[in-house]
């Protein structure tokens, strides 16, 4: 075995771990969100909707393609670029998505989480263009990503309109 074999192992070994690490993120950007928030799928099914919101179930599977999705991006970046900008845009955005559910079904404040919607959905356009300098494919995966929480934001805008 030559020595660069045994880097190139280690360093694909290193890389494989990393994506775990950037699992591990989103999914305590997730459980953070939900810390002390229970019953949120009832507490939306109560909420005035608009017609053309979705079913609560809808909700879990979606999100779960996301977080995998934003897990691969960021890996993707890091191994290009290591922890630089594009990273940095990356946890904040990761950071404005776990703030979410606690403003809006913990704290019923739908303005407030709006407003930090609307900061993720910044956050996200920085985090796609800086992403895009490193790697194409780490900007594309995050795009659903960004459509969604458009999406998001415009239930959000609605229903903090129809339960004021």
């Amino acid at each position: 075995m030559t020595i660069s074999g045994t880097i190139r192992r280690v360093g694909r070994g290193r890389r494989w771990w990393a994506l775990l690490g950037f699992g591990a993120a989103v999914t305590v950007a997730a459980a953070v969100g939900a810390l002390g928030v229970r019953d949120t799928q009832q507490e939306y099914a109560d909420l005035a909707q608009p017609a053309w919101a979705p079913p609560p179930w809808l909700f879990g599977p979606v999100w779960t393609v996301l977080y995998g999705l934003i897990a691969v991006a960021g890996w993707l970046v890091w191994q290009r670029a290591g922890w630089g900008p594009a990273l940095g845009a990356w946890v904040t955005q990761l950071v404005l998505n776990a703030l979410w559910t606690p403003l809006f079904f913990g704290a019923g404040r739908y303005g407030l989480a709006f407003a930090d919607i609307v900061l993720m959905w910044l956050a996200i356009g920085v985090t796609v263009r800086l992403s895009g300098r490193v790697s194409r494919p780490a900007a594309l995966l995050l795009l659903p990503y960004g459509a969604w929480v458009t999406f998001a934001g415009a239930l959000n805008l609605a229903i903090w309109r129809l339960n004021e």
